[in-house]
């Protein structure tokens, strides 16, 4: 091997260890866990962050959150706020549809439809009686909905079929709670199915706000295809609930410090107290134990009073920021606590989005100073698919399965050398291999150089 391809192989070894960092790797984490998939060929999951995850991480931004597939490939992830649309998307429920007689046989004191209802008000059976024999042949162009099994406020109907013919109507929207006495929702709603050249226009969903019991839908002009199906869509849920964090401080002056055990999104803090008490805080945090504080919340007067047996407290607080800051402070802006308060840290789980690529089963890496995952465009990719897919599509759900395992452990968590100045070796090797080239002529034209001495016998 020549002396240039060396110092070639040279240079190249001197380079693994970077390109080894270029990619996350299982062992660069301190612990993981295996996924569970609910769906086993969805394309996208989500997983709402557990308390264990937060506590595992290492880094404030939750890059050291990152999923693999069996072959130990890195999958394409990314961590959503906690109120993002996928996280709270509108449920549906589909309604039981109940086809009505034309309007035209129930004028005057003719009226032959009877609803059957159960105990709870659901209607069971709806049945139609001596109605003349030109209306029992007629088309349909009334229906019955049962909305009675709802527990949340309807706020659209999404009307389903899967015939492929062009669809355009108009449609009367109206609400009862007791099938005697009718109020209108909507008075013309329009529903369209349209194709045209490969592409198709479609508008099913009627917007609601209502709590009715029961709809009654009443076709105005056009035609909806046979046997169809109304979805309702719900109010979606409220954020998900506040988790806490509880604390255990120690004194310092005019006040107390805590840490937090990991990287939470923490939005409000609260105190748990004994006995009667008012003092009022400012709350500071800070992300190391030597960087500056910062405030967050305060002055804020935190009172417990105890009456007749019952305890009034003060609310938690809401923080100016979401902060994951570790460190804490309570600093006493008048009164004085008369016992150690308790810091209570409260924040709402983010979910991580992440793609299925690969065999499973997938884990969940979590904890590294080594290596950060790699942000993937996810945010934007669920809301194409919602765009396309309708406005409740999110991506199934993953859950953590299995006890944690140690990977690297506490190694993982320190963090790398410093990485070398790549630009003061290649000078100090240029200049260095310059003066061993000038010696090496040196050398070659010193032993190449005619002796002056006489030559021998004369």
């Amino acid at each position: 091997m020549s002396r240039i391809h060396r110092l070639g192989l040279g240079w190249v070894l001197l380079c693994l260890p970077v390109l080894a960092l270029a990619a996350p790797t299982r062992e660069d984490f301190a612990r993981e866990w295996t996924l569970r998939l609910t769906e086993p060929e969805a394309g996208a999951y989500r997983l709402r962050l557990p308390e264990a995850v937060y506590r595992s991480a290492h880094l404030a931004t939750l890059r050291d959150v990152q999923p693999f597939n069996a072959a130990g490939q890195p999958l394409p992830a990314a961590v959503l706020a906690p109120d993002e649309p996928l996280a709270s998307a509108a449920p549906l429920r589909t309604l039981p549809l109940f086809a009505l007689p034309p309007a035209a046989t129930l004028a005057g004191d003719d009226l032959r439809v009877i609803a059957e209802r159960d105990a709870r008000g659901a209607v069971t059976r709806v049945e139609t009686r001596s109605l003349p024999r030109d209306a029992a042949s007629a088309a349909t162009t009334r229906w019955l909905l049962d909305a009675s099994a709802l527990d949340a406020p309807l706020r659209a109907l999404r009307l389903e079929w899967t015939a492929t013919a062009a669809v355009q109507a108009e449609l009367r929207v109206e609400g009862s709670d007791d099938l005697r006495d009718w109020h209108v929702l909507d008075p013309h709603a329009t529903v369209i199915d349209l194709g045209r050249d490969g592409t198709r226009l479609q508008q099913r969903r009627i917007a609601l706000d209502s709590r009715a019991r029961y709809l009654r839908l009443s076709l105005l002009n056009g035609a909806v295809p046979d046997g169809f199906q109304v979805q309702a869509e719900l109010a979606a849920p409220p954020l998900q609930d506040w988790h806490w964090i509880g604390l255990q401080g120690r004194p310092v002056d005019r006040g107390f410090e805590f840490r937090s055990p990991g990287p939470f999104p923490v939005a409000r803090v609260d105190l748990e107290v004994e006995g009667n008490q008012a003092v009022e805080w400012i709350v500071q945090s800070r992300d190391t134990d030597d960087a500056p504080w910062v405030q967050r919340a305060g002055p804020w007067l935190a009172y417990r009073v105890a009456t007749a047996g019952k305890a009034e407290r003060s609310p938690p607080q809401p923080l100016s920021v979401v902060t994951r800051d570790r460190y804490w402070r309570l600093i006493a802006a008048e009164g004085e606590a008369a016992s150690l308060p308790r810091l209570r840290l409260g924040y709402r789980p983010e979910v991580l989005v992440f793609l299925a690529q690969g065999a499973v089963p997938y884990t969940l890496a979590v904890g590294s100073a080594r290596v950060q995952r790699a942000e993937a465009p996810l945010p934007r990719l669920v809301a194409v698919l919602r765009a396309q897919r309708g406005a409740s599509w999110q991506p199934a759900q993953a859950e953590l399965s299995g006890e944690l395992r140690v990977l690297a452990g506490d190694a993982a968590l320190q963090p790398p050398s410093p990485p070398l100045d790549w630009k003061k070796l290649l000078l100090w090797a240029l200049l260095i291999g310059g003066a061993l080239l000038v010696a090496w002529f040196a050398l070659s034209l010193m032993r190449g150089a005619p002796s002056d001495s006489p030559p021998s016998g004369e």
